[in-house]
């Protein structure tokens, strides 16, 4: 969200500097008609399915008694889930905007960055204070539904393909702060040359969330990004470091071992629990036609989506390394050109660059031999 400095003029109304500028409460105004929906009897319907959770089942209470972990209220997902992400993605907007006026640029103004680091400064803002709350979060949910405790659960399908509550909020809310990314390119102002790179980081996560919501991989899909969540907090708290004070290289070189460490573990975990328990775990059917997981290209579609991931993100990492070790040697080479261009051009032979010159000036001692 852009600073308006003061004494500069208001933009035209609805103007794309006026949009820029004041997104956040424009987004905020359309978040309220939804809220003020719960009010009247009329629209209260309509309200109801984009601010709270749809596809919910009510269980027996003697069917519910059988499984003592489990809710009496289960969720599954279907076409409504798309209002909810919608307005769930204009408050992720409205929180992007809140932390980018009241906490970055206040840093960044008193920190004096340049341009170029701003943007990048406020780009490990923003996702540090994401991955630190989504990795929260996600533990609390996975230590309350014995995931931490019972490995089995990972490959463990919920009966009846169901979501507990905050199971499914959490999806919910993960694919609304993603899909808000694309209109923030907009917001952010983002350089064309750099679009294309943050199209293909947020449309790999959407494609992951959104293939471990639909599979009902929630509790595998939930503890893989719960790692590679940690790991993403981890580089972006440490470049607010570098962009801060570059001394703080050697911060970024512990991390990238971290990195690599979280990779191999995520592709570990997903090659024992989508390929081996995924598929023994249960004696289900392989009909193709059913809901469950356990089918072949599921698996294959799985396991090839997360190697996929792994490398990207890894080679971006290569990526990421060479430039800072590109940018830190050029300072080091630039004198030492310059002190071998003055060598050559102030010899004692009187050449210039290795070639004789005539045309020198001649020292008082010289000039007092010549004329005598």
């Amino acid at each position: 969200m852009t600073f308006r400095k003061k004494g500069t003029k208001n933009p035209p109304v609805l103007s794309q500097e006026f949009i820029l500028q004041n997104h956040a409460d424009l987004v905020a105004c359309v978040g309220m008609f939804f809220v003020l929906g719960l009010m009247f009897e009329g629209t209260a319907e309509v309200s109801i399915v984009f601010i709270t959770l749809q596809h919910g089942v009510t269980f027996p209470a003697e069917e519910a008694e059988e499984r003592a972990t489990a809710p009496k209220f289960l969720y599954h997902y279907g076409a409504k889930d798309l209002a909810t992400v919608f307005f769930y993605m204009l408050v992720a907007i409205i929180i992007h905007a809140t932390i980018q006026e009241y906490v970055l640029d206040r840093i960044n103004r008193r920190m004096q960055f340049p341009k170029p680091k701003q943007s990048k400064f406020n780009e490990s803002g923003q996702f540090s204070v994401f991955f630190l709350v989504s990795c929260i979060w996600g533990t609390f949910i996975l230590h309350s539904e014995n995931c931490l405790s019972d490995l089995a659960v990972l490959w463990r399908a919920h009966p009846n393909n169901m979501m507990t509550f905050q199971m499914k909020f959490f999806y919910i809310s993960q694919l609304a702060y993603w899909f808000h990314a694309f209109p923030e390119l907009y917001f952010q102002r983002i350089k064309p040359q750099d679009l294309s790179q943050q199209v293909v980081y947020v449309g790999l996560h959407l494609f992951h969330i959104a293939g471990a919501y639909l599979l009902y991989l929630n509790h595998l899909g939930l503890l893989l990004l719960m790692m590679h969540y940690f790991v993403e907090f981890l580089s972006h708290f440490c470049d607010l470091f570098y962009f801060s004070d570059e001394k703080y290289q050697k911060e970024f070189s512990l991390w990238a071992i971290v990195f690599i460490l979280g990779r191999l573990v995520t592709l570990i975990v997903s090659v024992i629990t989508v390929g081996f328990h995924l598929a023994g775990g249960q004696n289900g059917n392989s009909d193709g036609t059913t809901e469950d997981v356990n089918v072949l290209a599921a698996k294959i579609a799985v396991l090839s989506s997360s190697c996929t991931i792994q490398a990207y993100i890894t080679w971006n990492l290569f990526n990421v390394q060479l430039q800072r070790w590109m940018e830190e040697d050029a300072p080091l080479q630039a004198p030492s050109v310059k002190k071998k261009r003055t060598k050559g051009r102030f010899s004692r032979k009187g050449t210039e660059n290795g070639v004789a010159t005539s045309n020198r000036v001649d020292s008082p001692h010289m000039r007092k031999e010549k004329s005598s």
